[in-house]
C-alpha cells in the first residue's frame, strides 16, 4: 500500500465535557483522507512558541488551517474587541502564529480556510474587520439559519482574480461560495495576494506572493462536500498534489 502524504491539521482548544481538549471537526480529516492524505491532528500547547515547533514540521508533508468558532484575538492585530466578538482560543493563535512562518520557511503546502483565511492575513501583519456585517457596504457573511445543508450552500458569487494560484486551479471566472463567517480582512498583510473577492469587494482568498510551494487561505469552507463543488474540489486536489510532490 502506497505511504500517503503526512497533512497536519491544526486543533482547537475546547471545553469539552468540564474538561480541556483539543479537537478538530470531522468534516476536515475526512476530506482530507478522501483526497489522499494522511490527516493528524496538531496539538495546540500553551508553550508552542517555545517547543520544537520546527522540528515537528519537518515531519509532515503539508499544513491545513481549520475554520473555528473562535476568532483570532485583536490584540493579536493591534486592536480593541468589541462587543460582537466574544469566542477566543488563545493557544491556538499562538499555534498558527508560529507555525506558518515556519511552513513557509520549509516550503511546506499550506492550507487555510475561514479562521484560517484570517490567521493567514493576520500572521502577515493585516488586520481584521471583527463584525462584517457592520462595515458600510458590505454583506452580512453570517451563517444562515437551517440546518448543515442550508447553512454550508452557496450563498454568494465569487470573482476569481485572472493571472493567480487559485485561477490556476479553476478555469472559471466566477463561482458561487458558501458563507459562514462574521470576521474578514480589512487590511491585507503584506505579502499576500489577493485571489478572490465576493461581490461587496470583501476579500475571499489569498495566496501567498512568490511562494514556491503551495499557499492558499479562504474564506469560504470547501471541505463541506467538494465533489459537488468544482472549486472546492480543486482547491483539494492541488493542495493533495503539492503534499505528494507532484510536479507542476
Amino acid at each position: 500500500m502506497a505511504i500517503r502524504p503526512l497533512v497536519g491539521v491544526i486543533a482547537c482548544r475546547r471545553i469539552v465535557e468540564g474538561h480541556p481538549a483539543h479537537m478538530v471537526t470531522d468534516k476536515y480529516v475526512r476530506t482530507l483522507r478522501d483526497y489522499g492524505l494522511e490527516p493528524v491532528m496538531l496539538p495546540v500547547w500553551e508553550d508552542v512558541e517555545t517547543c520544537a515547533a520546527g522540528a515537528l514540521l519537518d515531519r509532515l508533508d503539508g499544513l491545513v488551517l481549520t475554520g473555528s468558532y473562535t476568532n483570532v484575538l485583536p490584540d493579536r492585530y493591534g486592536a480593541n474587541r468589541i462587543a460582537e466578538n466574544t469566542r477566543e482560543d488563545r493557544d491556538r493563535d499562538s499555534a498558527a502564529m508560529t507555525w506558518i512562518p515556519l511552513a513557509l520557511e520549509r516550503c511546506l503546502p499550506l492550507l487555510g480556510i475561514c479562521r484560517g483565511f484570517q490567521e493567514f492575513n493576520v500572521a502577515f501583519g493585516g488586520t481584521l474587520y471583527q463584525a462584517v456585517q457592520k462595515v458600510e457596504g458590505k454583506l452580512d457573511h453570517r451563517e444562515p439559519e437551517g440546518d448543515r445543508s442550508e447553512k454550508y450552500s452557496p450563498t454568494h458569487s465569487l470573482d476569481i482574480r485572472p493571472g493567480g494560484r487559485l485561477a490556476a486551479l479553476f478555469q472559471e471566472p466566477r463561482a458561487s461560495v458558501n458563507s459562514l463567517h462574521q470576521q474578514g480582512i480589512d487590511r491585507l498583510g503584506e505579502g499576500l495576494r489577493v485571489e478572490a473577492v465576493a461581490p461587496d469587494g470583501l476579500i475571499e482568498a489569498v495566496s501567498v506572493i512568490d511562494a514556491p510551494n503551495f499557499t492558499l487561505a479562504v474564506q469560504w469552507h470547501p471541505e463541506w462536500q467538494p465533489r459537488e463543488h468544482p472549486l472546492y474540489a480543486a482547491i483539494f486536489e492541488g493542495f493533495a498534489s503539492a503534499c505528494r510532490g507532484d510536479a507542476t
